[in-house]
């Protein structure tokens, strides 16, 4: 009885908690905090190479939800921030496909698919850019920021930063603001393990 007594006592505060959590994540702007830390300023700065990290589950020729918010904002910078060249690291021919699509040449654009991971994405990139002049822009989402800008700064590359607002979008829903708290708290893991392995 007494274990059973305890049992109920736990699951009781458990159910409390995720009540507690539930109502924080959708009655209140925490995400969108937390998010706002990870991207710094949301700016949009001009630059000669655009560097477009792809999300992970672009595959089948399409793109990936992530991608496509980093897509859009990618064909805007080139509309409007001077760019000479977009650098396309990870995903698939999907985004590149759908970058010509909306008018940017495909000689203008230096794309690779090898990379699996951010840490391989900023190795990956360091090797396309070698020799191109001018200012490097990092663009990638708003939750994807922080750990990217570390990465790149690791392998020695100097870039600014663009953040697209991936999961602020999402927080101005409250149907959004669940699957939102869930990627922020997936990417803070992410974080915690590329700094014990050194890659940040």
């Amino acid at each position: 009885m007494k274990m059973l007594h305890k049992a109920g006592i736990w699951l009781n505060r458990v159910f409390a908690a995720i009540g507690l959590i539930t109502v924080l994540v959708i009655a209140t702007p925490v995400v969108s905090w937390w998010a706002r830390a990870y991207a710094g300023p949301i700016e949009r700065p001009t630059g000669d190479v655009l560097i477009l990290l792809s999300a992970a589950g672009d595959d089948r020729g399409g793109i990936s939800y992530s991608s496509y918010w980093r897509a859009r904002e990618a064909i805007f910078a080139w509309q409007t921030g001077g760019f000479k060249k977009i650098v396309i690291s990870g995903g698939g021919p999907g985004i590149l496909n759908f970058l010509i699509v909306e008018g940017i040449p495909r000689e203008a654009i230096v794309a690779e698919w090898r990379s699996t991971s951010t840490r391989e994405n900023g190795i990956e990139t360091a090797r396309l850019i070698q020799g191109m002049p001018g200012k490097k822009v990092l663009l990638t989402s708003d939750f994807h920021m922080y750990r990217a800008l570390h990465v790149f700064r690791k392998q020695g590359i100097e870039v600014t930063p663009m953040a697209v607002p991936d999961v602020l979008h999402s927080t101005e829903h409250w149907n959004g603001r669940f699957s939102a708290f869930e990627t922020m708290l997936v990417e803070s893991v992410k974080i915690i393990y590329y700094a014990l392995r050194g890659w940040i």
